[in-house]
Formats: structure tokens, sequence, C-alpha cells
């Protein structure tokens, strides 16, 4: 019998027909690995015939799991929910709504790699750049919309970044490297407050960081991916919502409420970071 992480990782991303082949194999359809079953994986990742086909195999769609989310009552936020006498809270169903708003309001993000951002809560974008002692540019010095400067590498280029104001806060964006997302501008910026920024690396995924009051909490995270059972019932459920939507689930995380993807695409304002960051490049 292959191991049991093989139907796991093939629940959520695999065919019908691997999925239909590792269930003949499997002895245990509902045995965990990192806290869930093979079921939970597949309403997770919203790969329904794989969910239908491990249902039919006899998978329990109400086992106890993942900070009390169960594969069925996970499934309520699916377009296709399983069989429950579960239900959401009102909370939970709000949480939805803005999800598809947000998801929504975001769609003309460009698909790309290379970029960075921080989502900032409570804060304004004057106050960002105040806190992040930054040089306002002028508008002649400003680099084409999500472009490269002719000199993409130069010195100012890479302590250059957009910052704009957003409902609930504010979002610094660098398009084509990761100096948003440095620690030594995520600190200042999460003073009495939190900021979730993120690296779209393009070797390695999406990299993810938390800050709050000025120091790290969590790094090394996988912003619209997995979610862990160490997230607690409401965070496992944010990364659910998220899938496949990083930009997003960072803004939902910090509580901002972008009503279009201007702060990604057309920063309000550029400005050129002090030299002791860069130090930090």
């Amino acid at each position: 019998m292959r191991g049991f992480h093989e139907l796991h990782l093939a629940a959520a991303f695999g065919t019908a027909d691997e999925v239909a082949a590792l269930i003949s194999e499997t002895e245990d359809i509902d045995v965990f690995f990192e806290g869930r079953t093979a079921l939970w994986q597949a309403v997770n990742a919203r790969n329904h015939v794989s969910a239908a086909l491990l249902l039919a195999a006899g998978a329990d769609p109400a086992r106890p799991m993942m900070s009390g989310w169960s594969p069925a009552r996970l499934s309520l936020a699916t377009d296709h929910p399983l069989p429950t006498t579960e239900v959401l809270t009102q909370q939970e169903r709000a949480a939805i709504a803005e999800r598809d708003r947000l998801v929504a309001a975001l769609a003309g993000v460009p698909e790309f790699d290379g970029y960075s951002i921080a989502c900032v809560a409570g804060i304004d974008a004057d106050e960002a750049v105040r806190r992040l002692e930054a040089e306002v540019l002028p508008p002649g010095e400003v680099p084409a919309q999500l472009d490269w400067w002719e000199e993409p590498f130069a010195d100012d280029t890479e302590v250059v970044v957009g910052v704009t104001d957003v409902p609930g806060g504010c979002v610094v964006v660098q398009p084509w490297s990761y100096a948003a997302s440095l620690p030594v501008v995520t600190r200042p910026l999460s003073a009495g407050t939190v900021t979730y920024s993120m690296y779209a690396n393009p070797k390695s995924g999406n990299q993810g960081s938390i800050d709050r009051d000025g120091a790290a909490v969590d790094r090394d995270l996988l912003p619209g991916g997995r979610s862990v059972e160490d997230d607690g019932t409401a965070g496992v459920f944010l990364a659910h919502l998220y899938v496949h939507e990083p930009i997003a689930y960072c803004c939902a995380y910090t509580g901002l409420r972008p009503e279009n993807p201007r702060a990604f695409t057309g920063p309000d304002r550029w400005v050129l970071l002090p030299d002791r960051i860069r130090w930090d490049l």
C-alpha cells in the first residue's frame, strides 16, 4: 500500500483516475495526515469530483477535525455543499460575502511573480510614509504602471515603493522586487497595528509574514495556500476562503477592503525609502 499522504495530495490536486486508484489501495479512507482527511483536502481545494469519489468510498463528511471544521461544514462555504445538519454562523456567512466582493474587486490585478506587498491595518498612506521616513517622488519620476524602470536594478529603483490609501488602512507595493515585504519596512508600519506582507517569489512561491506592534509574529507563511490546525477556527476558515487568492487573503487578514485593484496596479504615490533600508536589500 502506498503512503496515505499520496491520497491526500491527489484528493486536492489529482485527477479522478488518480484518486480512484489510490482509494482502491487505502485501508482507511479517513486516515489523518497533518490533522485532516483526504475528503477535507478535496473540499478545501474545491476538487469536487474527488470529494464525490471519496464520499462514495465511505469517507465520513462529519468527522471532527481542523479546529471544528469537518469536511461537511467546510463545504458550506463552497458551491458544492455536502449533506449536513451543520450550519455556518452569521459572522462566517458575512466573511463569505466579503470574500466574494473582495475577489471581484481585485480581479484586475495581473497574475505575475516578483512583486511584494504590505497590507497595513488602521493607518493611512501619509502615516505610512512618515513611519518609513520616505521621500515622496514628484509625478515625473514615477515608474510606468506595473512596469520596470529603464534600469530595473538601479539603486534607487530597489528602494522605491508605491503607497495607497484603501478602506481600512493602506497598501505598500513594489511591483518588481521584495522591498515592500522586508522586516525593516513592515516593522515600523506595524507599530500599534498589524501588517501582512508577501513576496511573490518566482522561485519558491508566495512568502507571507505577519508583524504586530513593531515585532515579527510569524514568517514563511503561505497566503492563499494551505492552513494548519494551529491557525484556530477563524484562521482555518480564512485560509479556506482565500485558497488561490493570495493578495485578497493579505487584505482580508488585516481587514483592508479595497474597492478596486488600483493600490496594486497604479499606486497613488511613489516614495523613496531611506538609505538605511538599502542595507537590508
